[in-house]
């Protein structure tokens, strides 16, 4: 019975991790620089408004529900050391320190300020937001798709 629960972990937090991945590739590689394109105003209010619906959206269980099977995954890989445990753990930490943890410490109070500004700065407010959200979710993609691949491992292992 644990095996199946840990198996499913694996194959949920993996596929997770690559949907967000995909999403963070995304903003990372032509939607940021298509919200710049529009100029700073509207470039901001296209975020703003992606930031206010993105909390409602099913993104939000895929978000949360990957992080608690990474962290539950952490957990599991360093007390049962079975076969692909180290690929196990450290998909887990790569995900809840790169993805999750930045976003709180990073992102969010990135968008936070961004909303706060209304985008009536003259776009000093996006010029900022813009070159550090970006570095800050290239960090995010890494480490969505980098978990990905170790709970792909972890899974091969067995």
């Amino acid at each position: 019975m644990v095996e199946i629960v840990v198996r499913g972990l694996l194959w949920f937090s993996a596929i997770g991790c690559g949907l967000i991945g995909g999403l963070y590739f995304a903003f990372s590689t032509f939607i940021l620089q298509a919200f710049d394109r529009l100029g700073a105003e509207r470039g901001a209010q296209a975020m703003n408004a992606i930031n206010v619906e993105i909390v409602r959206s099913l993104f939000m269980p895929v978000f949360l529900g990957t992080t608690l099977a990474s962290l539950a995954l952490i957990v599991i890989g360093l007390v049962r050391r079975e076969a692909g445990w180290q690929a196990m753990a450290a998909g887990g930490a790569i995900y809840v320190i790169g993805m999750f943890l930045v976003t709180l410490v990073f992102n969010v109070p990135l968008n936070n300020a961004l909303a706060a500004a209304g985008g009536h700065d003259g776009g000093a407010t996006w010029s900022v937001y813009l070159r550090s959200w970006a570095l800050w979710n290239h960090v995010r993609t890494l480490a969505s798709l980098l978990a990905c691949a170790l709970f792909v491992v972890a899974i091969a292992a067995d």
